[in-house]
């Protein structure tokens, strides 16, 4: 059974990119470069990522074996996570699939690489053009290894490395975008701009809240007319506090800012509140 994988826009900007097949063909030579300019390359997840000892089966149009899937899930547990760093440490042509190996496959995992630095960008592959470094120790790491496979209706048509990139986004993301990145693209504008900018606003949860500001300092819970609600306190005398109420459904419903003099009290002729 084929279901749409949890990127389908992605998938779907994908095919309409390569729906025109190139008539070119393989050759040694070019099944060589795409391993080598595939192999190694560091990249994030875009989807849980099950571990398995058979390749993960999905297709060009981004569906996947939904039963496979759920089925490795349920025998060993994930091996990435939604934006979990993996490498690729293998890549195949074989018959219908290009197979990929990830974090050395099942009996993988984390390595030595949470040490290193690696470049990026738009030159892909083991070193190309427009690279930035970035460190590894910035992008969680994936807890297991998994294999991968593009199957195709016939033969492998021939595909570039980049073209092969299109084709795994629902999958793998070969910006490198961090987990936060990944979040901060699903959320309303409002609640991003109010994050990059260390500011909490009314209607965030706390989630939200703790990357905009981080942990509080105290937390305090209260009961009152049937209504329970916790107060996340930023900051200690002398100095500027912040107060943010969470109602029981974790959101947000009131930001205050006060200042604190020595000893505790607090002195504001007019609470800041954010909306």
């Amino acid at each position: 059974m084929r279901v749409l994988a949890v990127c389908s826009v992605a998938a779907m900007l994908a095919v309409g990119v390569l729906s025109a097949e190139s008539d070119e063909t393989w050759t040694v030579q070019k099944k060589q470069e795409l391993i080598r300019m595939m192999t190694a390359e560091y990249v994030t997840s875009n989807a849980l990522i099950p571990r398995s000892k058979k390749p993960l089966e999905f297709y060009p149009d981004g569906s996947y074996d939904a039963t496979q899937w759920s089925g490795a899930m349920e025998k060993a547990g994930a091996a990435a996570r939604l934006g979990d760093l993996v490498q690729i440490t293998k890549v195949e042509l074989k018959g219908n699939k290009v197979i990929l190996e990830l974090n050395h496959g099942i009996s993988g995992g984390r390595r030595w690489w949470n040490k290193v630095q690696i470049s990026s960008g738009s030159g892909g592959g083991l070193g190309g053009g427009n690279n930035r470094t970035k460190s590894l120790g910035e992008t969680p790491h994936a807890p297991g290894g998994t294999s991968l496979a593009i199957v195709f209706d016939g033969e492998v048509p021939f595909k570039t490395h980049e073209e092969l990139k299109e084709l795994l986004k629902p999958v793998l993301d070969f910006e490198q975008r961090s987990a936060t990145e990944l979040y901060l693209d699903k959320i309303e504008p409002k609640y991003r701009e109010a994050i990059e900018s260390k500011k909490a606003i009314v209607g965030m949860d706390k989630d939200m809240v703790l990357l905009a500001k981080g942990r509080p300092d105290k937390k305090i819970r209260d009961f009152k007319d049937g209504v329970e609600t916790e107060d996340w306190i930023f900051g200690k005398p002398p100095g500027d506090i912040l107060f943010i109420t969470f109602n029981d459904d974790d959101e947000a419903i009131r930001v205050r800012e006060t200042h604190a003099n020595l000893g505790g009290q607090v002195h504001n002729p007019g609470p800041i509140e954010r909306n």
